[in-house]
């Protein structure tokens, strides 16, 4: 029950900062991705509240033992640069400049109805669930290789 609840309480105050932070809506995401039009900076005082946050918890979180809700940390161990490593983000950073909306935003924006998203989400979720096809079926490479080498 600990776990529902720290979820619920995280998911919300997640929402509710996308909302006041102006992450959900696409419009003010897209002029802060355009530089040379109606370019708008505010977004990157959001961006920097979070990495601030984020920097500070992780500080503080490590120093325990084990997470609040589970056995313990899952943190990365992995430091190659693979192709889906540089593929992935490229493909998030493509439809988050041409739709305004990235996974959390948009799933928080279809409480607000806002426009756009009855479309991105289920086009979000098609995505999802071809990346991870693809994925099952063709194996890790790093970067530059065309996997021959053994």
């Amino acid at each position: 029950m600990l776990r529902i609840t720290v979820s619920l309480l995280t998911g919300l105050i997640f929402g509710l900062g996308l909302v006041i932070g102006g992450m959900a809506n696409p419009a003010k995401v897209q002029n802060f991705l355009d530089l040379f039009g109606t370019f708008d900076p505010s977004l990157a005082f959001v961006m920097a509240g979070a990495v601030a946050v984020t920097f500070v918890g992780y500080r503080l979180v490590l120093r325990k033992r084990s997470p609040l809700c589970a056995d313990n940390f899952h943190l990365p161990t992995s430091t190659d640069i693979d192709s889906r490593l540089v593929i992935g983000p490229a493909l998030f950073g493509l439809g988050w400049g041409l739709s305004g909306f990235c996974p959390g935003p948009a799933i928080t924006s279809l409480s607000l109805m806002a426009d756009g998203t009855l479309i991105f989400v289920p086009a979000m979720l098609l995505g999802v669930g071809l990346a991870r096809l693809v994925v099952k079926n063709r194996p890790l490479e790093p970067c530059g290789t065309n996997g021959d080498e053994t």
